[in-house]
């Protein structure tokens, strides 16, 4: 069994076009997944752990996530996956998932954004300026590389300006920061919510122009959209049926259905569309075993010394 550091992945240092790939190759191949909902176990009031299995029978890997929050903890987000060979149950890998998270997170809103948003787009804004924020910029960059894009950050404490600091190299996107959600939000064709934590909506909604892509990472803030949006997609129907709005989507579908031709995706440039990606253990278990199978000797290797025959106690 090999244990693959945080480390040993960051010095890969794999390119955010092949996460982009990676995102893509994953999801054509979605049905064929054994993927339940995530199971959420909240022992304190800010605290979870997220248990995440699935089974990829496309690929020979099965595998599990473990999500864990505490909320006085640097960072209070933590996460370890086990990846296994489908065929053989022999446990391949204790692995760190925090970079496959924030990676494959800011991959997959990318990847909504090149699919769904208006072919043309040329205005970004975006709400919240995290690891997750700057992944998917990074993806972006990596897909528009000679776009000229305005991107809106809505300010918080000096995240705005070390965000941008980042991206300082990449002379095709131009940054203006403002003040509040609904400058953030109008005259925007692509809207991405980083932000973790709203307690009721943000904006109302005419703010919204039509054409736009809204593309709330994790969820929050945004119930209203759900009423009036043109259509709505997400990555797993099973994380998402049970939103309150579910059943008054005007139009639903899963992400993948889009990629394999079942569904059309955007039909015009007024209609407004919703990206729910709630983040799936498919993405998650297929980033590790491509990890595994580039990383080769350069980890850790552990010997559990498990049975070979069968035993008595």
């Amino acid at each position: 069994m090999k244990v693959i550091k945080f480390d040993d992945i960051k010095k890969m240092e794999i390119s955010p076009i092949q996460c982009y790939e990676w995102v893509n190759e994953a999801l054509l191949h979605k049905n064929e997944a054994l993927l339940p909902a995530k199971t959420s176990l909240k022992p304190f009031a800010g605290g979870f752990y997220n248990t995440m299995p699935v089974i990829l029978p496309f690929a020979g890997w099965a595998g599990i996530k473990e999500v864990t929050r505490y909320p006085e903890r640097k960072p209070s987000l933590d996460s370890e996956l086990l990846l296994y060979d489908l065929n053989t149950g022999e446990l391949l890998a204790l692995m760190d998932a925090d970079w496959i998270t924030a990676m494959r997170t800011g991959a997959v809103a990318a990847h909504s954004i090149k699919l769904f948003a208006v072919k043309d787009f040329k205005t970004m804004g975006i709400i919240g300026l995290g690891n997750t924020a700057r992944a998917t910029m990074l993806v972006l960059a990596s897909l528009y590389p000679d776009r000229d894009i305005t991107v809106k950050l809505k300010k918080y404490k000096d995240q705005h300006l070390l965000f941008a600091k980042r991206f300082a190299e990449y002379e095709n996107l131009h940054f203006e920061f403002v003040d509040t959600y609904e400058e953030t939000i109008a005259d925007s064709d692509v809207v991405v919510s980083a932000a973790t934590v709203f307690d009721n909506d943000i904006c109302t909604d005419e703010y919204f122009k039509e054409g736009i892509l809204l593309v709330p990472v994790h969820t929050r803030g945004f119930t209203n959209c759900d009423l009036f949006f043109d259509k709505v997609y997400a990555d797993d129907e099973n994380h998402v049926k049970g939103f309150k709005n579910f059943d008054k989507f005007k139009s639903f579908a899963e992400v993948a259905s889009v990629l394999r031709g079942e569904n059309p995706g955007r039909e015009s440039d007024k209609e407004r569309i919703l990206a729910y990606n709630i983040g799936i253990a498919l993405h998650d278990i297929f980033f590790a075993g491509k990890i595994y199978e580039i990383i080769g000797d350069s980890c850790e290797n552990i010997e559990l010394n498990s049975p070979t025959e069968k035993f008595w106690v």
